[in-house]
């Protein structure tokens, strides 16, 4: 449903009318809509996306965050996409390129993207918006009225606009239905196990929560060389699918009387070397903490949620542990992502057993009923095609 232009320089000045679905107000269902998608402004890349997947982090937004002026809005963030036009000022992309939209940025300006220890970037978008923030220029709108971009991302549309330092090139021989999910669930638990927990081969390994991000920490965690990978989850369903991934051991809380990080404990004679808590519960981070070794154990927080405090006792960290937290794995975007897809072309890291359903924009509600009730791991909509 795109605006045709004959003349190929003015393709860039057009608006574009497509489809996506709108979140008017959190914790409704999403609305199908035609939407307005102005040209893409200085800096600026405007992507036609292939496909995307529903992730957790467009849940807590949607069904969680408490914080209610940032609507309407498109949400999705774990996409892959081809680049339809681009703005003054942008020499890195072409129209034709195959690209996955990022919702953390590299400018390679700031000190964080100049510091080889952290992946985070000055210029990132907030994924929850505090009170008293601005307002994020957008450069969508339905029904005459503004539409908020989703992390600088907003994939579930037929059309996008995102800031080039939020858009990775890839191989285009990589498939966009698949390697979408590159975008956040895998390199996330990937990374936190690879790149923040820096597994050694040879270690004890515990990952809590068996979705996406726990079961590609699973696969990290087996990459590294890990020769024992404890897969904790309370739906036995899920320990099969682990297995694929590397798994040796599984362990549901629900089939004991005591404490899962006790449990761990004396399965592994005092705790893992390494934990990683990958749904977002803060007793469960505890837990995972509590399961580690005293003197060299690493607990990775890997989970997202902003509603709760955790809390621990001081003398599990002065015994020696270590408590990190990890964002999208660690790996610095622009640079990582199309390693990645490299990795998945090479048949080094898994992607296509995360897919368990296939689905279309339009069953987008469907797709989150499904993660609601965890009765998938993740669900891949078609949103136009190649």
């Amino acid at each position: 449903m795109k605006n045709e232009s004959d003349d190929p320089e003015k393709q860039n000045q057009q608006v574009i009318k497509c489809r996506a679905a709108v979140a008017w107000e959190p914790r409704k269902p999403l609305v199908i809509e035609e939407i307005e998608v102005a040209p893409p402004q200085a800096n600026e890349v405007r992507i036609k996306i292939v496909a995307t997947a529903v992730c957790r982090s467009d849940l807590y937004y949607l069904l969680e965050n408490m914080h209610e002026d940032g609507y309407p809005t498109i949400l999705g963030h774990e996409a892959a996409g081809i680049v339809e036009s681009v703005g003054p000022g942008v020499t890195e992309f072409l129209p034709g390129d195959k690209v996955i939209p990022l919702f953390i940025s590299q400018c390679r300006e700031c000190r964080f993207c100049k510091s080889p220890k952290t992946n985070q970037c000055e210029k990132t978008c907030s994924l929850v918006r505090q009170e008293g923030m601005p307002a994020p220029d957008s450069r969508f709108t339905c029904k005459g009225k503004k539409v908020l971009p989703f992390v600088g991302t907003s994939t579930f549309s037929e059309y996008t606009v995102v800031n080039q330092i939020a858009v990775a090139k890839i191989d285009p021989a990589a498939p966009l239905d698949k390697v979408c999910l590159l975008g956040c669930g895998i390199c996330t638990g990937y990374g936190a196990a690879v790149n923040t927990a820096k597994v050694e081969p040879g270690s004890t390994c515990a990952v809590f929560g068996l979705g996406a991000v726990g079961l590609a920490a699973v696969m990290g965690c087996k990459a590294a060389g890990a020769k024992r990978i404890f897969a904790v989850d309370i739906n036995p369903d899920k320990f099969g699918k682990a297995k694929v991934f590397g798994a040796t051991d599984f362990v549901n809380p629900k089939d004991h009387d005591k404490p899962i990080s006790q449990v761990l404990t004396e399965m592994t004679n005092g705790g893992v070397d390494y934990s990683l808590e990958c749904i977002g519960n803060v007793d469960i981070m505890r837990s995972a903490l509590e399961s580690c070794i005293p003197g060299w154990g690493v607990s990775v927080i890997v989970g997202w949620t902003d509603l709760k405090d955790f809390a621990a006792r001081p003398v599990q960290l002065i015994a020696g542990r270590t408590w990190k937290g990890s964002l999208f794995g660690g790996f610095k975007s622009k640079d990582g992502v199309p390693q990645m897809v490299k990795a998945y072309l090479d048949k080094k890291v898994k992607v296509d057993e995360f897919i368990t359903h296939n689905m279309t924009l339009d069953q987008v509600n469907d797709a989150i009923e499904l993660m609601k009730k965890s009765k998938c791991i993740r669900t891949v909509l078609s949103v136009s095609p190649q």
